[in-house]
């Protein structure tokens, strides 16, 4: 009989009150300095010594001589100062415990930088791409448990029901997820849902923002909710429990080799951005992709295509 682990909640309690201690009382080599002025010319990046190709390095590289940002170059703004946008009051007010988070932050960074990131690296390099799709498309399945249920609880029942049809098809005629055939028939995959979705449906606020150790950027809303998730997650119920950690250790990797490429975006003050894109995303999920309108109408109402 498949059994479950108990997660106590003294252990995430004790867990949040030690990692700001363990990371200010470690040195933390990766720590963020302000550029010293130097006449001296610009070291090599880690590219041409056949590093990380995925390092900042890489992206401060393809700067141009005077500093500016390719990125701007390209699309006309600097991402860095459309996420800095709003600060002030509203950061002070979505962020009330700022130190806090930015002593988790620093912590969660440098097990990134020395054990994550690393082995994401490597799997990226030597594993083939079509390795990586399956892997991928195996763990998207099993998270359709997740979304269906919270769709039900959201009273999402078209929703559901296509979360529900891909589970059943990419399970049987996909090989267990391995490959996504419910796309092709014309089951979408969706954004995803979550008991913190859910609990936003359900009125309840979001609270201020909080960096969870080893977890990253959530809230004080979303942060418990990950505790439900885990039991609507079947890997949860897998008894062996060397099995069930190299799975979860697989699904992070794999998450985290997803993000190496767009982790060349980020520039400037790394926490913020980070906290603004995660805030903004959530927003995003919540209301199913339904923004408000800035322009105070819709233009679809004034213009027929």
């Amino acid at each position: 009989m498949l059994g479950r682990t108990v997660i106590s909640p003294w252990f995430f309690a004790a867990t949040l009150a030690a990692m700001p201690v363990l990371a200010r009382a470690a040195e933390d080599p990766f720590a963020e300095v302000e550029p010293e002025a130097s006449t001296t010319a610009p070291a090599s990046t880690g590219a041409d010594e056949g590093g990380d190709p995925f390092a900042e390095g890489a992206a401060e590289a393809s700067d141009g001589e005077d500093g500016s940002s390719s990125l701007e170059d390209e699309y006309g703004f600097d991402p860095a100062e459309e996420f800095a946008e709003g600060e002030g009051q509203e950061a002070a007010d979505r962020d009330p415990w700022e130190g806090f988070n930015r002593a988790v932050f620093r912590f969660n960074d440098t097990a990134d930088r020395w054990v994550l990131k690393p082995v994401a690296v490597s799997y990226r390099q030597i594993t083939p791409i079509f390795m990586q799709a399956g892997v991928s498309n195996f763990f998207g399945n099993l998270r359709e448990v997740t979304n269906t249920t919270n769709s039900i609880l959201q009273w999402k029942w078209g929703q559901a029901g296509n979360d529900a049809g891909r589970f059943l098809i990419n399970t049987t005629v996909g090989i267990a997820g391995l490959f996504d055939v419910a796309e092709h028939i014309g089951l979408e995959p969706s954004d995803g849902e979550d008991f913190g979705q859910t609990l936003a449906t359900w009125g309840m606020p979001s609270g201020p923002y909080l960096v969870v150790p080893l977890f990253g950027p959530s809230t004080l809303r979303d942060g418990p909710a990950r505790v439900v998730d885990y039991y609507t997650d079947p890997i949860s119920y897998v008894d062996h429990t060397a099995t069930r950690n190299s799975l979860y250790f697989t699904d992070m990797i794999q998450k985290r080799a997803g993000l190496l490429k767009a982790e060349m975006l980020l520039q400037g003050d790394r926490y913020v951005l980070l906290r603004d894109a995660y805030l903004q995303r959530r927003e995003y999920l919540i209301n199913d992709g339904e923004l408000e309108d800035d322009f105070g109408g819709d233009l679809d109402d004034d213009y027929e295509f």
